[in-house]
């Protein structure tokens, strides 16, 4: 039984050598490539910008709606109408300004009485699921 060993060992440190002699003879191939690649990329890229010129990106107009907040979360974040994503970001100031980010894992937020009135109740809910829960208070 002990020769069994000896014998699986020798194999292995053989293989590597050959692996080795290998690698440098396709090692220099991929650097020449990679070599040629970026100057042919960089003289592409000028001709590609030249050719598209840079259109404006307009909003979606459903985003920019203003919507009008339910009693409960304009205690949060004030009662005008305002566009749902302006709605996300006051609660995020409303967040970090109580800091209210748990500690251990920043994908939940520790909900003050405020917020808890706006999540249902709930004492902690994700990032994820805190979209979910403030579209029910718009309209």
């Amino acid at each position: 039984m002990a020769t069994a060993p000896k014998k699986a060992a020798a194999k292995p440190a053989a293989k590597p050598a050959a692996k080795a002699a290998a690698k440098p003879a396709a090692a220099k191939k991929p650097v020449a490539k990679a070599a040629a690649k970026p100057a042919a990329k960089a003289a592409a890229k000028p001709a590609k910008a030249a050719a598209k010129p840079a259109a404006a990106r307009k909003p979606n107009a459903a985003f920019m709606k203003p919507m009008t907040l339910s009693p409960v979360l304009a205690a949060v974040i004030g009662a005008a109408p305002i566009p749902r994503t302006e709605v996300t970001k006051k609660i995020w100031e409303y967040i970090k300004k109580h800091k209210l980010q748990d500690e251990a894992n920043k994908r939940n937020i520790n909900a003050d009485d405020k917020l808890k009135a706006v999540f249902g109740g709930k004492k902690q809910v994700s990032m994820f699921e805190m979209t979910k829960l403030i579209s029910g208070h718009l309209s």
